[in-house]
C-alpha cells in the first residue's frame, strides 16, 4: 500500500533508497543545499523554499498561499502507486505539516483528527507548521478542522532532528 514517509534531510537518501518512493517533496531554506536522488526524476520532485516560520521576520520566507496550493496540486498529481516522501532539514515542523497536508488531500474522506492523531502515533515528536496547515486548511476548504486537529495532537517532543517514520494511506 503507497504510504507518505517523513524524514530529516539527513536520511532522505537512505529513506527514498527504502521505500521505493516516487515522488518527493522538500519544504525547506532556499540556501540549503539538497541533492535529489537519482531514482527521483526531476518533475516528481516539489522544492518548496520556505524558512519554519509562523510569522514574518526579516531575511526569511514565510509560506503563503502560491506555496502551499503547489503542494496540494503536487499531491493531487501524484498517482500514489509508489510512497511519497516529504522531508525538510530536522523532519519536525515542515515536513510533518506537509506530510499532514499530502494526506488531508490524498484521503479527503477521512476525518483530520484521525490523520492528525495517526501523525501524533507515528513520531511523538512532530511538531507541524501552524502556519502551513492555516493556510492549507483555508484553501482546501475545511472550516478550521485541519487547525483543530494540530491543536488536539499538541507540541511533539523536544528534539533536534526526527526518525523517519511513515503514515498509511488509509481510506
Amino acid at each position: 500500500m503507497p504510504a507518505v514517509h517523513v524524514c530529516p534531510l539527513s536520511q532522505l537518501a537512505p529513506t527514498v533508497a527504502a521505500t521505493g518512493a516516487s515522488h518527493l517533496v522538500t519544504p525547506i531554506n532556499l540556501a540549503t543545499p539538497v541533492e535529489r536522488p537519482d531514482t527521483i526524476p526531476p518533475e516528481n520532485h516539489l522544492f518548496v523554499g520556505i524558512n519554519d516560520i509562523v510569522a514574518p521576520a526579516d531575511g526569511l520566507v514565510l509560506a503563503d498561499d502560491d506555496h502551499v496550493a503547489a503542494l496540494i496540486d503536487f499531491v493531487e498529481r501524484w498517482d500514489q502507486t509508489r510512497p511519497l516522501v516529504v522531508h525538510c532539514y530536522a523532519g519536525i515542523s515542515r515536513s510533518t505539516a506537509a506530510a499532514f497536508i499530502a494526506l488531508c488531500v490524498a484521503r479527503p474522506q477521512r476525518d483530520e483528527r484521525a490523520i492528525a492523531q495517526a501523525l501524533r502515533n507515528a513520531s511523538p515528536i512532530a511538531t507541524p507548521n501552524q502556519h502551513l496547515v492555516a493556510i492549507a486548511d483555508r484553501l482546501l476548504g475545511r472550516d478550521g478542522r485541519m487547525i483543530a486537529a494540530i491543536e488536539a495532537i499538541g507540541h511533539g517532543e523536544t528534539a533536534t532532528e526526527n526518525v523517519p517514520f511513515m503514515l498509511e494511506l488509509e481510506d
